[in-house]
């Protein structure tokens, strides 16, 4: 189990296995019109926001500094206000250690994205050649553009994503970020860095290889990063019809799963189209996502940092301690 909540929450006391609320207590239920618009309204907010400033000269990577952090700022106060659950609010002992590896990871990605955007560079200078033409359409429409950069950039994440699900060697990495006792915002940040850089770099590669410009890698990296902070956002929200584009929190909220079966779905880090195209999309009507979350039978996984870096390095060990450690 997770380690237990801080003592001293007003609305909890402990237990044998961690900590529970006091009293029956249920989040304040947020309006309907709350639920149905703050994701679009703040991510179309975002992406008006950059465009305006790009237009006006900003340098791309700076445009997009600005909304992105005021999307943050914009769920951490509403996870307080409109809760989904009440417990996911309560710290584990796991800020720090989210904070931490969302720095690291944001440093790491930032240094080496240059280099895979370089050999993309040249690989789609060598394709253009080839066939005597551009192969990014940059006389599409913005919005034409922005749909394409993100289906195509999505498809190797999306199988690398799946990989490692499927594939203990890859799943010994990925273990990282499903070891979140909870959701909000900040799990957006926790992945050990050799799973950041197999899921983003190829994309980033892949779009530069095709004549994807700056302008179109700032949207990709705009969007993914808002997106990402409301996937994981501990948020009353509804998409509806949008959950066929966004592979959103309602649909994330069962990627966490403890239940193998429901956590091997919903691979797509930003949209979810290729999770329908390839059969792996799962969003029931009939029950809610499970509030307890994180890795079944590895009860010996790591809870700080610093073990989490080196988890896939002592991944027998651990497996091996979980067996001999009882569930709590």
């Amino acid at each position: 189990m997770p380690p237990p909540a801080r003592q001293g929450h007003p609305a909890t006391q402990p237990t044998s296995g961690g900590f529970r609320l006091t009293t029956e207590q249920h989040p304040r239920p947020a309006p309907l019109l709350f639920r149905w618009t703050i994701f679009p309204v703040v991510m179309g907010t975002a992406v008006w926001i950059s465009w305006w400033l790009m237009q006006n000269g900003t340098e791309p990577g700076l445009a997009i500094l600005g909304p992105q952090f005021g999307a943050i700022v914009i769920v951490a106060v509403f996870e307080h206000i409109y809760p989904h659950h009440l417990r996911w609010n309560i710290s584990r002992d796991d800020v720090s250690v989210d904070a931490r590896h969302a720095v690291f990871v944001g440093v790491l990605l930032a240094l080496l994205t240059p280099v895979a955007v370089s050999i993309g560079v040249v690989i789609g200078g060598e394709l253009s050649d080839s066939i005597g033409a551009d192969l990014w359409p940059s006389e599409w429409p913005l919005l034409a553009q922005i749909f394409l950069v993100m289906l195509v950039g999505e498809l190797p994440g999306y199988w690398v994503h799946r990989l490692q699900h499927q594939w203990d060697g890859l799943w010994r990495f990925h273990a990282v970020h499903h070891s979140a006792p909870r959701l909000y915002w900040l799990n957006a940040g926790r992945f050990h860095p050799a799973d950041s850089l197999m899921t983003f770099v190829p994309s980033y590669l892949l779009l530069v290889s095709l004549g994807c410009g700056e302008i179109m890698l700032a949207y990709f990296g705009l969007i993914s990063t808002v997106h990402g902070i409301f996937q994981h956002a501990n948020i009353q929200l509804r998409l509806g019809p949008l959950n066929w584009l966004f592979s959103m929190a309602e649909l994330h909220r069962w990627h966490h799963s403890k239940t193998v079966f429901e956590a091997n779905h919903n691979y797509g880090q930003t949209i979810s189209i290729w999770d329908w195209v390839f059969g792996t999309r799962y969003l029931p009507n009939d029950k809610a996502p499970p509030e307890d979350i994180g890795i079944a039978d590895l009860e010996a996984f790591p809870m700080t940092w610093w073990s989490q870096l080196l988890s896939p390095f002592r991944w027998a060990s651990i497996k091996q301690a979980s067996i001999r450690k009882p569930s709590s």
